[in-house]
């Protein structure tokens, strides 16, 4: 932990990039209103870290978050001495709870989510969870659902309440430096498909889908964002057995004329390179992973399709069917099925710009009509450093 932390003020934890991604209108409000004091932000891994930096710079300070471990949260917390700890999602550390409540820090659990998948499990160990739960000043639940389950599992019912999703706040910005430079790297007038956040698996299905793709529209560009920076390497390797000419975003200053696949190698970048694309397609929604967050390009109004598992942003997921914001594809019989159901909608986008624009347009919508949580995150905030 750094030796220049300055103590006192608002810690707020994000796990990883996603989550930070997620808390950055949150971030950013926090800075503007609390600035008489520290904004001290954690995370859990490197990339967390470095998507901290990338976005806030010297504005916020940075730390990771210990193991939730007696010593080593004790330690953190005499450290950073926060007035206000703010978690979000699932990250129910019961030791840094019950230390932080004992020490007169007020504690705000912000997006809570309890999943369909973990709810049981949160019940076997109802002795830990009931009492953490109850320690916290105030809990804003994502919606309804997850409010009730949180209530279940022994949250105060006066304390709890549904908040929205911050993710429905993202606004519609990037790092224009960032932005620039990746479109000088682009090819002009080439469709770029974006499969954003791979993981395992979803690779070897677009891959199937784009060589169908290319032969239709023979100039068509694949941009491939792999969740974890591991897999690099993998990913790039997996797109030449497949014939394709590949490039690292590394390793040119611009796409080939003749390159099929960019396999963007690189941190941090993905939210920069989403107004770039023509069509997205997310990650992790072809397998078990649960997908990835389909707000992130639906605030630039990029058409976006998913593959038949998105359990992780079910009610966003949810919402967008309904408005006829993203085209989901159903769980094929084998992978060659799915892969031909995806090149069979990403044709169609890429060729019926009306269509395109019209689906970009109404995950937008959706994206507008629920923001807020920030908002009333804040607003807590600033009565629970006053009280």
């Amino acid at each position: 932990m750094p030796n220049s932390l300055k103590a006192g003020g608002i810690v707020i934890h994000g796990a990883s990039v996603g989550e930070v991604i997620a808390l950055k209108p949150l971030i950013e409000s926090c800075i503007a209103k609390f600035s008489d004091m520290p904004i001290t932000v954690t995370t859990f891994t490197p990339t967390g870290s470095e998507q901290v930096t990338r976005l806030f710079g010297d504005r916020v300070q940075h730390c990771y978050l210990p193991l939730d471990i007696m010593p080593c949260t004790a330690s953190f917390l005499s450290k950073t001495k926060p007035k206000v700890l703010v978690i979000m999602e699932t990250e129910l550390w019961p030791n840094l709870v019950a230390q932080a409540h004992k020490r007169g820090t007020k504690l705000l659990l912000v997006n809570g989510r309890i999943s369909d998948k973990s709810i049981n499990s949160y019940q076997k160990f109802s002795a830990l969870v009931k009492p953490c739960l109850q320690r916290f000043d105030h809990i804003f639940a994502q919606n309804q659902e997850n409010q009730e389950r949180f209530i279940t599992l022994g949250a105060d019912a006066e304390r709890c309440t549904n908040g929205g999703n911050l993710k429905f706040d993202l606004s519609a910005t990037s790092d224009e430096t960032k932005q620039a430079e990746l479109a000088a790297i682009l090819p002009e007038n080439r469709p770029v498909i974006m499969l954003a956040s791979s993981h395992q698996g979803d690779e070897e299905i677009i891959f199937q889908a784009f060589t169908e793709i290319l032969v239709n529209i023979p100039d068509a560009l694949l941009a491939v964002v792999p969740r974890h920076p591991e897999r690099f390497d993998t990913v790039f390797q997996l797109s030449k057995e497949h014939d394709f000419t590949t490039q690292r975003r590394s390793e040119a200053l611009s796409v080939g004329e003749q390159t099929n696949v960019w396999v963007m190698d690189s941190l941090g970048e993905m939210m920069a390179a989403f107004p770039l694309a023509d069509l997205v397609v997310m990650g992790g929604s072809f397998s078990t992973i649960g997908g990835h967050n389909p707000l992130e390009p639906a605030v630039f109004k990029r058409p976006i399709i998913t593959g038949s598992d998105m359990s992780n942003f079910s009610e966003i997921h949810q919402q967008l069917l309904i408005k006829q914001g993203v085209v989901s594809l159903t769980s094929g019989s084998s992978n060659t099925a799915v892969a031909d159901q995806l090149a069979e909608r990403a044709l169609k986008l890429l060729t019926d710009i009306e269509y395109a624009k019209q689906l970009g347009d109404n995950a937008y919508q959706v994206v507008a009509s629920h923001k807020g949580a920030t908002q009333r995150s804040v607003d807590t905030i600033s009565e629970l450093l006053n009280q």
